[in-house]
């Protein structure tokens, strides 16, 4: 009886999207706003960390980060938890990200748009129907004139119902493999298996597939969103206190578990330095 793991923790969502340019490009093809044409055909992944061209500067770490023979750069996160400045993440990751295309003397007519996949497993905009939410530079008062440079795109996976956009079958079947595969036990829907993407990414969350020491490390990723949770939560006061001491135990945990440090820097909010120190 095959059992899977969720495809959201970090562990398997790196291991799907962060290693498999296929299925990355599918994932991205099927939920961006990419206009007629510029579907993406090939793509190779960069590294997930932005260092600072300067000593001050701040570094920015994501999940997935990849870029199409065109010069287009795609960034794609998994987030567990909603929090005030999440936005400002996002937009500080893709700046990073856009500037960091030109060299000293480059043309600024070498840069191309930068597209921001944020998947989220909470609901952020309660007043609004809507899952998908695209944010771009437009005119205040004319809305058709864009400045094509950010493409920020945020999915509420917990308001995702697949006959809402039942005429994209790819968005559908991403959506469903990220909030329906790891509850199956024993059999998964079969036209999961059918598509042949959404088939390599459900073998790909197998829980066989992954050694102990990885299963360990899966089990506390879900120890901490389930800590940080209760804690956010609490009176403010006592989130505070607590959750400074939350997170470190939890990246000492982690880094037992062998978890690269950018992982933990991610999912902490901690810096390099403090978990050096652990």
């Amino acid at each position: 009886m095959a059992k899977y793991l969720d495809p959201k923790a970090d562990l398997t969502f790196k291991k799907v999207f962060g290693e498999h340019p296929n299925l990355v490009a599918s994932l991205l093809n099927s939920l961006l706003p990419l206009p007629a044409g510029e579907e993406i055909a090939d793509i190779e992944y960069m590294s997930p960390e932005r260092v600072p061209r300067t000593y001050f500067g701040k570094n920015s770490i994501v999940d997935v980060l990849c870029k199409t023979k065109d010069g287009r750069q795609f960034i794609v996160e998994m987030q567990m938890f909603w929090t005030a400045d999440f936005k400002d993440r996002v937009l500080f990751n893709s700046a990073k990200v856009y500037v960091d295309q030109l060299e000293h003397g480059d043309a600024f007519s070498l840069l191309r748009p930068v597209y921001s996949l944020n998947l989220v497993d909470e609901i952020f905009e309660k007043d609004v129907p809507e899952f998908i939410h695209h944010y771009q530079m437009v005119h205040d008062k004319y809305t058709h004139k864009i400045i094509d440079g950010f493409h920020l795109v945020f999915v509420e996976l917990p308001k995702f119902k697949p006959q809402s956009i039942a005429e994209r079958k790819m968005a559908v079947l991403w959506l469903r493999f990220l909030t329906e595969v790891y509850k199956t036990v024993d059999e998964v829907p079969p036209e999961f298996m059918e598509n042949p993407e959404i088939r390599q990414a459900v073998e790909l969350v197998e829980e066989s597939a992954y050694t102990r020491e990885q299963l360990r490390g899966y089990d506390r990723f879900w120890d901490y969103v389930r800590v940080d949770k209760t804690l956010a939560s609490a009176p403010e006061r006592s989130y505070k206190a607590g959750l400074k001491e939350g997170k470190l135990e939890t990246a000492r945990q982690m880094k037992a578990d062998g978890m690269p440090g950018e992982t933990i820097a991610k999912y902490t909010g901690l810096t390099a330095a403090e978990i050096e120190t652990l």
